[in-house]
């Protein structure tokens, strides 16, 4: 790791993909592009990780989920609904619910959630560069922010996230994560100016930019050995935290 290194938490949004950018010593700076391309082709020479909060690795079929949605509900507790399984490969493909359900249903014998599909085009877009450019690899890792603020906060949060309260919450694991956290959130939202960023996102681009860099306790992932698919992605959602996350 060079002393300019950047590590990036990416946040898939109604508006593009909002990056919060760190370095060794703390915040840097913020940006919204339209592409996730466009992060790669910005900071590939100087990015040590990228986390982005869509799927990475992917079922192409079978019954068989993948092996991170589970525990990552199990540490979640009253929010385990915030985890979703992503639909297979294909069927992240299709324009539209009722096709891409239909093969979701055919490929791995199981219905896909709307909110699954509702990140469809964030998960291909992902996986596309992943596909096309191998040296991104190695950079990029999925991060869920709701496992991430449970491992901040040392316990399980209880609110959905666009409420007030489930506002309060995560910026109560972020603070007791580190304690320059409101000054960051704030800066962050102010570089969404001119986009339809909503606050929800904003956090969490800052919770994958905080367990992307190094500080406190050690990345670590759910599951701790985490198989690839069938392209060679691992399947895995990634955390920081002094100590592994027990199930609730």
């Amino acid at each position: 790791m060079t002393d300019d290194a950047l590590f990036l938490g990416v946040a898939y949004t109604d508006d593009g993909w909002l990056a919060a950018a760190f370095d060794a010593s703390g915040f840097a700076h913020a940006d919204v592009f339209a592409e996730v391309g466009e992060i790669w082709a910005r900071y590939e020479e100087v990015v040590e990780r990228i986390l982005v909060d869509v799927p990475i690795g992917l079922v192409d079929s079978g019954e068989t989920p993948r092996p991170c949605e589970e525990p990552a509900r199990a540490v979640l507790g009253p929010r385990a609904t915030a985890v979703t399984d992503p639909p297979v490969r294909e069927a992240a493909r299709k324009r539209r619910y009722p096709a891409a359900d239909r093969v979701n249903q055919r490929k791995a014998d199981r219905r896909l959630s709307k909110s699954a599909f509702a990140v469809s085009d964030g998960i291909v877009a992902v996986d596309e560069l992943l596909q096309e450019v191998t040296e991104a690899r190695p950079v990029f890792a999925e991060a869920h922010p709701e496992v991430c603020y449970r491992a901040f906060a040392g316990t399980t949060l209880e609110r959905e996230k666009r409420t007030a309260g489930g506002y309060a919450e995560r910026m109560r694991a972020l603070v007791t994560f580190t304690r320059d956290a409101p000054p960051v959130v704030q800066e962050c939202a102010e570089a969404t100016a001119g986009h339809d960023v909503a606050v929800h996102d904003v956090l969490d681009a800052v919770a994958l930019g905080y367990t992307a860099r190094p500080g406190p306790g050690s990345l670590r992932s759910l599951p701790a050995d985490p198989p690839t698919d069938a392209t060679g992605l691992p399947m895995q959602i990634v955390y920081r935290a002094e100590q592994p996350l027990e199930p609730t």
